[in-house]
């Protein structure tokens, strides 16, 4: 309760927005790479706070929401044989495949598990010799080390019965290829806590430098947000680009060695899709040759599985910053969380599902202009109010 008390002051939240105000004199574009950062900003109405011209765009930060759809197609052909034990976590079983999701597979009667680790599926290939075990590994840079670890520990202990479906993607690739878009209209990032508490900050300077653009390391709490957009305003304004931590409680320079090393033996640096915006050259790891044998994909033929994305799904204009999920023509109507066209809708990190739950049907009009005197946690308390008919149909995480 600590932090949830002390980082959302309204106070001092109040002398932020007023420090923001002060120091902006131009309009500017930042984008933040983490799903729950924008689930932190749409809740308690922070973009709508901020001074005129000051817009936060939201990036590809939802692990579940890049995963790409052969994937789920991959996982749902391994979940639907008769030999296996499928184990992932809760926010993946609703992501819909080409057809189906992994909630529909369970019911015509796949062993479908979740699961609040990868040990507890590790767990679960000792207790069943007989049978084989998958465990869905996705996310990005946060997820990964307990994922290689335990792939570590099944060979160590010689469990064979014990593989990995791996869909692990990289953010500092993917803000490149953001920057490299010929549409991009970011000025500047809000680097996810969680990915740098692993791996610090040392892939970042050659990323702010070549693109001239600052990129601030913040947390998830409402000050913690406006304390990065602090950062950066005052970075842009001053034509400065660095690399700033401002969340020093959790990251340090170095990150995790330890996670790291175990990251660099288990996995290997690989080319990865996104769903929705396409192949990021060295954004993802798959498993290195020492641990294939450990690799789902290869273990049950799966690799040859291609897919095309629904046409009517605008996810992979939101992911990449390009609209705000309610200029999608079917948001709130055709794509709603208990019937999604995209993984934005589903995932309980997702922009989509964080617009449809606090009630972003639109955009904010003159009433709602920004620059409105007001403190961010009370945004939140209305936010929720106006949203609690609707939480009930976002799922949740596992």
């Amino acid at each position: 309760m600590r932090y949830l008390e002390e980082f959302s002051d309204p106070e001092l939240a109040d002398r932020l927005f007023a420090d923001i105000r002060a120091t902006v004199t131009r309009p500017w574009a930042l984008m933040e790479v983490c799903g729950g950062q924008t689930h932190s900003i749409i809740r308690h109405g922070i973009d709508q706070l901020l001074p005129d011209g000051v817009e936060l765009i939201h990036g590809p930060g939802c692990p579940v929401c890049v995963t790409p759809l052969e994937t789920i197609d991959k996982a749902l052909e391994i979940a639907a044989r008769p030999d296996v034990i499928f184990c992932s976590f809760g926010d993946m079983l609703r992501v819909p495949g080409s057809g189906k999701d992994l909630f529909t597979v369970k019911s015509e009667g796949a062993d479908v598990r979740v699961v609040y680790s990868p040990l507890d599926a590790l767990g679960i290939a000792r207790q069943h010799p007989d049978r084989q075990v998958v465990f869905f590994g996705v996310g990005f840079e946060t997820t990964a080390p307990p994922n290689a670890m335990t792939v570590y520990q099944a060979r160590t202990l010689g469990i064979e019965n014990f593989s990995l479906l791996v869909s692990h993607v990289r953010v500092p690739p993917a803000i490149d290829a953001i920057m490299n878009s010929p549409v991009c209209r970011v000025q500047a990032f809000l680097a996810a806590g969680h990915v740098c508490t692993v791996m610090g900050l040392d892939e970042y300077p050659e990323l702010a430098a070549r693109h001239r653009v600052p990129i601030v390391v913040t947390g998830f709490e409402p000050l913690d947000i406006l304390e990065g957009i602090r950062r950066t305003v005052r970075q842009l304004e001053a034509g400065e680009h660095r690399v700033e931590n401002a969340y020093p409680r959790a990251v340090r320079q170095d990150g995790s060695p330890a996670a790291k090393a175990m990251l660099s033996d288990v996995f290997e640096v690989t080319d990865r899709t996104w769903r929705g915006i396409g192949t990021i050259p060295a954004s993802g790891w798959r498993l290195s040759a020492k641990y294939r044998a450990y690799d789902a994909e290869h273990r049950f033929a799966v690799t040859d599985i291609r897919t095309e994305e629904p046409a009517e799904c605008r996810s992979g204009e939101v992911l990449q910053g390009l609209i705000k999920p309610n200029e999608c023509e079917a948001f709130g109507t055709r794509c709603t969380p208990r019937n999604p066209l995209g993984a934005t809708m589903v995932s309980s990190e997702g922009a989509c599902a964080a617009y449809f739950l606090y009630r972003r049907l639109a955009e904010p009009g003159p009433a709602t202009a920004r620059g409105t005197t007001g403190t961010a946690t009370g945004t939140a308390g209305s936010a929720t109010g106006a949203a609690n008919e609707r939480a009930e149909e976002v799922t949740s995480v596992g």
